[in-house]
């Protein structure tokens, strides 16, 4: 394999293969990654009709030990993606022994081995894929743009993206700490040494230490030498605002690749970059100004306002037709990502009655005021994973006891638009369409 990743970040994932995990633990666990769920894929995607069938491929470059792969393989298999295929690429070839082994013990036959730099792809000779994940991994390239180019270089045009990458404020306190320990270590060529050096400064910081205050935000360096080697000693390491991601991959700059950008934070979906979800309970009179202004400057905000994300997470698309459309009756909501029935949205939703209420989410901490509409809670009661928008309508308007006539399609839809956003936002109510059932039938 050449050479083309700086040596010293190749030589830490062969001594310390990332992310740290024993093999023999998927004997009686899977680890779960965020963006690889197949159903928010189809979703932010590939609007909502994609069945995985027919030869669907996925690579996961820069996959390291193999969480993403894993996870995709066993979904695909669940699902009986029988010639679905995954490419795990990666430059350590520790980090592939590891994964190798943890595909072994799950039976798991449908993933490809590739030990070379994903700066390599444009010469591979792979065929086109239909999702790439690419985690953690270009923020560690001397040029992250040059990678990015590799990655779109063997996606299919109609393919997607799913990208992690370092964020600049919520990583304050563990840029402070990579200097502090560059200083202390500046004389020190031993890796034991630099990584035992950390863990007594660690053990020492004052409670005023910007690391510190923020140490509940980061795992890592509770993870061994691993973790803790690539959190606050790594060699190359940068992050990105969400200004900053906007201007290089999406369409606001002449220099940027165009495209379309849905941020999904782990467990809190997009809340965290929205001000209205952002600023809770007590949101100051300005709100629902800042709820008007351009999704980027939106984002940007709620970024600098809640200050607590490390990564961003996010699909990157050809444009935004790509995620599933909220008003179209053939498409079918679900709920997604915990134990959720229609019945018991609908009593959280009913709760004032119709009124405005405030939704407090304990799996993701938000609290946001939601409107249910007049007609929310009833909807919500419809929603079984099986039934589209059309048939809840229709079966809401079969139920109807009012008066005057039952609220055509157009009305529920905009009745119901409030309730949608606030789910849709935490990644509890998604959307796909029957056609990729039928395909998959």
């Amino acid at each position: 394999m050449p050479d083309n990743y700086l040596p010293q970040v190749r030589s830490q994932y062969e001594a310390l293969p990332y992310p740290p995990c024993d093999p023999e633990d998927d004997h009686r666990r899977l680890v779960l990654t965020w963006l690889e769920d197949l159903p928010m894929i189809n979703h932010y995607c590939f609007a909502g009709r994609q069945s995985f069938q027919n030869g669907f491929r996925a690579l996961v470059a820069g996959g390291g030990t193999g969480d993403a792969t894993i996870f995709l393989a066993e979904q695909l298999r669940a699902i009986g993606a029988a010639d679905a295929h995954i490419v795990h690429l990666d430059m350590s070839q520790a980090s592939i022994a590891i994964a190798k082994r943890r595909a072994e013990i799950r039976g798991l036959s449908n993933i490809s081995w590739v030990h070379d730099s994903l700066l390599n792809l444009p010469g591979l000779q792979l065929e086109a894929f239909d999702y790439i994940n690419c985690s953690g991994v270009l923020h560690h390239l001397a040029d992250p743009d040059l990678g990015f180019k590799a990655l779109r270089s063997v996606l299919k045009a109609d393919g997607a993206i799913g990208l992690m990458l370092y964020a600049t404020t919520g990583r304050t306190g563990v840029y402070q700490m990579q200097q502090l320990m560059r200083l202390v270590n500046s004389q020190e060529a031993d890796d034991t040494r630099k990584i035992a050096n950390t863990r007594e400064m660690l053990a020492s910081l004052p409670a005023s230490n910007w690391f510190a205050r923020s140490e509940a935000l980061h795992h890592d360096h509770k993870a061994g030498d691993a973790g803790i080697y690539d959190l606050l000693l790594h060699s190359q390491d940068r992050s990105y605002s969400v200004g900053e991601l906007f201007d290089w991959l999406g369409s606001d700059s002449p220099q940027g690749h165009g495209l379309h950008l849905a941020f999904s934070d782990v467990q809190r979906g997009r809340s965290p970059y929205l001000p209205h979800m952002v600023l809770g309970s007590k949101p100051p009179a300005m709100a629902a100004q800042l709820r008007r202004l351009p999704r980027r400057q939106q984002y940007e905000m709620a970024e600098l306002m809640i200050g607590d994300i490390i990564t961003h997470s996010l699909y990157v698309t050809r444009d935004a037709s790509c995620t599933a459309p909220y008003g179209d009756a053939d498409y079918i909501p679900f709920f997604y990502h915990e134990p959720l029935t229609g019945e018991m949205a609908a009593q959280v939703f009913d709760s004032q009655r119709g009124q405005p209420f405030m939704l407090r989410h304990q799996h993701s901490g938000v609290s946001v005021m939601v409107n249910p509409g007049k007609y929310g809670p009833q909807i919500l009661r419809l929603i079984d994973g099986q039934r589209s928008f059309g048939d809840i309508f229709e079966q809401f308007r079969a139920d109807w006891r009012g008066q005057a006539a039952a609220p055509d399609n157009t009305v529920l839809f905009a009745d119901f638009a409030a309730s949608f956003e606030a789910l849709n936002a935490l990644e509890r109510l998604l959307l796909r369409h029957p056609l990729a059932d039928a395909k998959a039938a």
